[in-house]
């Protein structure tokens, strides 16, 4: 189900718990409200939602993935950029790197590893900052 951006900077800063197997109807809810957002959003994160796990969605090569407790366990080629959010007005400077490896899990919650670059890297990392409480 579409549900609505959140946009409290207070919610948005909070670290985001584990998911689990009982999440997989949020990981639903996220993905349709991303779909919803496609023209305007290439990612999201759940706390976006107003869901404070950790579950991220993400446009990879035109299609859709979603990754449950991400963890970039490796960073190389830093860079500055600037970013925006629809949970929040403007945009902002942002470290990002430019490949990035990540451990998450994916629907079956299986631990999957897997190494991003360029676009996709700064997607990611973007997500992943809002399920660690950061304010991009």
């Amino acid at each position: 189900m579409i549900q609505p951006i959140n946009k409290d900077i207070a919610f948005l800063a909070h670290k985001a718990e584990l998911a689990t197997k009982d999440d997989i109807c949020a990981a639903k809810d996220l993905l349709d409200t991303l779909t919803a957002h496609k023209d305007g959003c290439v990612g999201m994160a759940a706390n976006m939602i107003g869901i404070n796990k950790r579950i991220i969605a993400f446009d990879y090569d035109g299609k859709y993935m979603i990754m449950f407790n991400p963890e970039i366990i490796r960073r190389s080629k830093p860079y500055e950029t600037e970013e925006g959010c629809l949970s929040l007005t403007g945009t902002r400077k942002a470290k990002r790197y430019k490949t990035i490896k990540v451990q998450y899990q994916n629907e079956e919650f299986q631990v999957r590893l897997k190494t991003f670059t360029g676009w996709t890297a700064q997607i990611i990392q973007h997500e992943i900052d809002h399920c660690d409480g950061i304010i991009i």
